[in-house]
């Protein structure tokens, strides 16, 4: 039913995850009711449930399409196929910063809402986030076959290092209240990352 709501609004559906994260990221997941969701978004409450099951599938849903969004951008801006491995590391940066940096109340609900969430939905959001994951490794994969990267370093250890250095910088942007411009770190980020993983 919902896939085929979907198909026949997607301008509601857009409304109703664009209202969700504007609430859930001023307010809080618990202080988001789907009232308010719904009002936000200009719909009744009844429409919120032709799209999505509850509010947990709403931040399944946000979270998928964030994640889409940047994955596309990367395959469709980065040369994964065998190219620069340095410059790629730094589109990845900046795709993910420009991103969120753009959209504080999208970055609030990932870097602090969507973490209360429990075990099941953890997993859900694990295996969302997996081709972002493929995405570096294969940067990483890039640069030690091409000489640029170190062949002896630990390839999970870096792309925690990769993608643990993005999202602490986030977290940090968006607890200090967005105050300065995210994308400004793009070239620090990036420096500390070279740094440490070229030969």
């Amino acid at each position: 039913m919902r896939t085929i709501a979907q198909k026949k609004n997607n301008e509601k559906y857009e409304a109703i995850l664009g209202a969700a994260v504007k609430v859930i990221g001023q307010a809080g997941y618990h202080n988001a009711p789907i009232s308010k969701i719904a009002r936000e978004a200009g719909v009744a409450d009844g429409t919120v449930y032709l799209y999505f099951k509850n509010k947990e599938d709403i931040l399944i849903s946000i979270l998928r399409e964030t994640i889409g969004t940047i994955v596309d951008r990367i395959h469709d801006e980065l040369n994964l196929g065998g190219g620069d491995a340095a410059e790629s590391l730094r589109g990845l940066i900046s795709i993910y910063f420009g991103t969120l940096g753009s959209n504080p109340d999208l970055a609030m609900f990932t870097q602090v809402h969507l973490r209360q969430s429990n075990a099941e939905m953890r997993k859900q959001i694990g295996d969302i986030i997996r081709p972002y994951y493929h995405i570096i490794d294969k940067i990483i994969l890039m640069g030690i076959e091409s000489g640029v990267f170190r062949e002896s370093m630990d390839k999970r250890i870096a792309r925690r290092m990769i993608f643990g250095t993005m999202d602490e910088t986030v977290t940090a942007w968006i607890l200090t209240g967005a105050k300065y411009d995210l994308e400004s770190l793009i070239d620090p980020v990036y420096d500390v990352m070279v740094g440490g993983l070229r030969t």
